[in-house]
């Protein structure tokens, strides 16, 4: 049951992380010491969803938040906290499921445009600017009917570890993430980046695994992530798991590795937070110039995609990155999808990626009722 919610955008000021960290704290939440054992409270409150925006993550990080987003009915984060209930959540819904229309996409860029972007990051990594840029993309529909049934199919998308529904006055987001930005238990963080696509063939996983330019990616954002969990962790306890593993999502493999470090004395939330967002996966390498050139290259802001959506609760947090990820608000569908970009990058093969991406999303939420 909700017992209380935050929201934010921009013009609210002030540091959206520390926020949320304060709020959840002032409703039975202290999140300021991560590596401290915490006793679950079975009375009280049990845990709260976290929202983080791509956009809010930028500011984290210093950066400006990026073109304007296309869905500005969502907030930028979000708090929404639970209390324990021994109730069940409602009675089953027998009603007829209800009409449920939704219109043809319109792209935020063309296939040209796109290519012509992974073309000018090429040109950035040539002049040493950068090593990796994640460029995304986006595309909106119109719909008539309940949203929430199609977003709520995002998240039996197979592979999707992070699947769910976050709902507000006016917007609601859908996200079928295979990907964990961040998770701390018992006092350890664990990041888990995934990079690196191929279909979900057999000819497709021998390729992924032969391919020195996605190797080459992936290695690039495993240790960005090696970095941010050292800022964050006791000295000399980050390592890394598993490296280029192949991992099924929908109909595609994709390589995930995972990194994984000792959580230092009086780490809290919001430390936590500035140092994963944005995550790196979804940025490039230099962190911060990539979301520089994010920022002049991409056509509209990412919404609700790119950013963090999970669970915190006393001594643990689970933060997926909100790939595969749809946001909805009154009037229009939106979807975001995207890939990292290297000086071995074929641009038409990058728009084809993104393609392949956004595909189970869209007829995922396209699907009758």
């Amino acid at each position: 049951m909700e017992r209380a919610r935050w929201q934010w955008r921009p013009g609210d000021g002030g540091d959206p992380a520390a926020l949320a960290q304060e709020f959840l704290a002032a409703h039975g939440l202290a999140l300021d010491d991560l590596a401290r054992p915490v006793r679950q409270d079975h009375q009280g409150v049990c845990g709260a969803t976290l929202y983080i925006s791509a956009a809010a993550g930028a500011l984290l990080a210093g950066r400006g938040a990026g073109p304007a987003t296309p869905a500005p009915a969502l907030p930028e984060a979000a708090v929404v906290v639970y209390d324990h209930t021994s109730t069940a959540h409602g009675r089953p819904d027998h009603r007829p499921p209800s009409h449920w229309w939704l219109g043809a996409w319109t792209e935020s860029w063309t296939p040209r445009q796109h290519a012509d972007a992974v073309r000018a990051v090429r040109a950035a990594i040539g002049r040493g600017d950068v090593y990796q840029v994640n460029l995304v993309g986006h595309a909106a529909a119109r719909y008539s009917g309940d949203p929430l049934p199609a977003l709520a199919r995002l998240g039996a998308l197979p592979g999707a570890r992070y699947g769910g529904v976050l709902t507000g006055d006016g917007w609601a987001i859908g996200c079928a993430s295979p990907e964990t930005l961040v998770e701390v238990t018992a006092g350890r963080m664990i990041t888990r980046p995934i990079k690196g696509t191929r279909p979900a063939t057999a000819a497709g996983r021998a390729a992924l695994l032969a391919s020195a330019k996605e190797r080459a990616e992936h290695v690039m954002i495993v240790d960005l992530q090696r970095n941010d969990l050292a800022r964050l962790a006791r000295t000399g306890t980050v390592t890394v798991d598993e490296l280029f593993a192949v991992r099924r999502w929908c109909d595609l493999w994709q390589a995930e590795s995972t990194v994984s470090a000792a959580v230092a004395e009086g780490l809290g939330l919001a430390d936590l937070l500035r140092a994963v967002c944005p995550g790196g996966s979804v940025t490039g390498a230099p962190k911060l110039a990539a979301v520089d050139h994010i920022a002049a290259l991409e056509p509209v802001g990412r919404g609700a995609s790119m950013g963090a959506l999970g669970w915190v609760a006393p001594g643990r947090v689970d933060l997926g990155l909100t790939i595969r990820t749809a946001a909805v608000d009154a009037e229009h569908l939106h979807v975001w999808a995207g890939g990292g970009i290297t000086w071995g990058s074929d641009p038409d093969a990058e728009v084809a990626e993104a393609a392949a991406k956004s595909a189970p999303v869209r007829a995922t939420l396209g699907a009758g009722p």
